[in-house]
């Protein structure tokens, strides 16, 4: 058993505790008896066995008798005698095994549950057993500063009246919002870790709301949580241009799943069945469908994949700054025909592959600065130029996926700023990648079948949230237009 021992750092947790109980006591004058409060700050619980023997003798200490009334005048004032404390030495320390010291403490960047578990006051040879017994079921790399963590302390007499031991009993702490860990110490002296799961609800939820100045805006604005919005924005991205083709008025509505643990705080979102995006008097909607024997996607109301060949921008946020034909060059001076399109962005910016296919070059390239070319069947190509960097083992002959991120916005070569200069070539031609148009897989007989079934749900779905949001709209003048996220 490692505890603590020194004379000097002992004293002075025993003397802390004493402050704690003197403290904690207010004495207020009452004609019954006394009343006592503790601060709400107090780390240290002590059940009233354990409580000293000084303040338990105060606090059973009868009331004064009243005084007598003097005939013909008001009653005397009476005053609550105040009782002596005694002096700090001689409070008594809580008696071994009748009380336990929980503290909270709150991981910093940079700290380490060893580290934390040391100026607790825990030996290391027991912090270092507590830690690789939390390690069977969490790993302590994973705290993020700001997490909470319990420590369970019990404070131990020891031989020498002066010295106090201190012995871990437990720790627990929240990963997640869906489990609980804990690490104990068993009546053999050993740790053992456990996680309580929490039980997750899924419930379906309704956003929908008018864009006044972006998708994404609007989205954040009426609390979608933003793993939801950034799917719906590359689900549309394949047919929507959003630096473009988006304007105040427009609309959006979407419908996702939420797990809720038990007091129905979101855990973790799920599918979206549905999403729909009204663009003046157009409206574009996508469903979640999972064909029999096939992986879900979103499919247009047409039964064809939103996903394309290739995506219409690499990148999430997008600003074109120079379009595709002939122009007069920034650096140059003199017109020359610009093969691709320039996407405005801050330098790091994730750069994603349009599309699924094999790196034919990467690596320098004259005034493209760091260029990447992707071919992605016999008849397209794609191509990245002034890259501030390649994602990391990128290199000619590997296999990418579509979206996956190959780069990272930057400068390099002949350019002026920061920006991504895009270019897809089809047949061995340069194409304005703003005018192609791709086209997804559509369903067979059956399938399509299937997918009209999931429609309808979804129909029936729609006119049961929208129904429940104008109750609820109607029942709190207060609530939220586009009810619960």
């Amino acid at each position: 058993m490692q505890g603590i021992r020194s004379a000097h750092s002992l004293q002075s947790n025993k003397h802390r505790l004493i402050a704690l109980c003197i403290g904690a006591i207010a004495v207020i004058g009452a004609g019954s008896g006394y009343l006592f409060s503790r601060p709400l700050n107090a780390v240290t619980e002590m059940p009233p066995a354990a409580q000293p023997a000084a303040v338990a003798s105060i606090a059973a200490e009868p009331a004064p008798p009243p005084m007598a009334t003097p005939a013909g005048g008001p009653p005397p004032r009476q005053e609550a005698a105040m009782p002596r404390l005694p002096e700090p030495s001689s409070l008594p320390l809580p008696v071994p095994g009748d009380s336990a010291m929980f503290q909270t403490v709150q991981v910093e960047s940079g700290d380490t549950l060893m580290d934390l578990l040391l100026e607790a006051g825990i030996g290391r040879t027991e912090a270092h057993n507590a830690v690789s017994a939390l390690s069977d079921v969490f790993s302590p790399r994973d705290l993020m500063p700001g997490q909470e963590i319990t420590l369970q302390l019990n404070l131990l007499e020891t031989v020498h009246q002066d010295e106090v031991e201190v012995e871990l009993a437990g720790i627990s702490l929240q990963p997640s919002v869906e489990r609980d860990v804990m690490v104990e110490r068993n009546d053999g002296g050993e740790f053992l870790a456990t996680v309580v799961e929490r039980p997750l609800t899924t419930e379906t939820a309704l956003a929908s709301a008018r864009i006044d100045s972006s998708l994404y805006q609007a989205g954040q604005d009426s609390a979608v949580p933003l793993s939801i919005l950034s799917e719906v924005i590359k689900a549309f991205a394949y047919d929507v241009d959003f630096e473009r083709e988006i304007h105040p008025g427009d609309s959006f509505e979407i419908i996702y799943e939420r797990l809720e643990d038990d007091q129905g705080r979101l855990a973790r979102t799920g599918n979206i069945l549905f999403a729909s995006l009204t663009r003046g008097d157009q409206t574009l909607e996508i469903y979640w469908f999972e064909p029999k024997g096939g992986s879900g996607e979103f499919y247009t109301a047409k039964g064809e994949s939103v996903r394309k060949d290739l995506l219409r921008t690499p990148l999430d946020v997008v600003r074109v700054t120079s379009g595709y034909g002939m122009r007069k060059h920034p650096i140059l001076g003199y017109s020359k025909m610009h093969k691709g399109v320039d996407f405005a962005a801050a330098t790091g910016t994730p750069i994603l592959a349009s599309g699924s296919g094999v790196v034919e070059f990467a690596g320098k390239k004259g005034g493209y600065g760091n260029f990447i070319k992707v071919r992605h069947n016999g008849q397209y190509q794609t191509a990245y130029a002034h890259l501030s960097r390649f994602a990391k083992g990128l290199s000619k002959g590997d296999k990418v996926k579509q979206g996956q991120v190959i780069g990272y916005v930057g400068s390099t070569g002949r350019a002026t700023g920061p920006h991504l200069h895009y270019e897809v070539i089809v047949g061995g031609k340069n194409m304005n990648p703003m005018k192609l148009k791709f086209a997804g897989r559509k369903l067979d007989k059956k399938e399509l079948h299937q997918f009209e079934a999931v429609k309808a749900d979804i129909k029936e779905l729609r006119e049961k949230l929208h129904e429940e949001q104008l109750v609820a709209r109607n029942q709190s003048p207060t609530a939220s237009p586009i009810g619960r996220n």
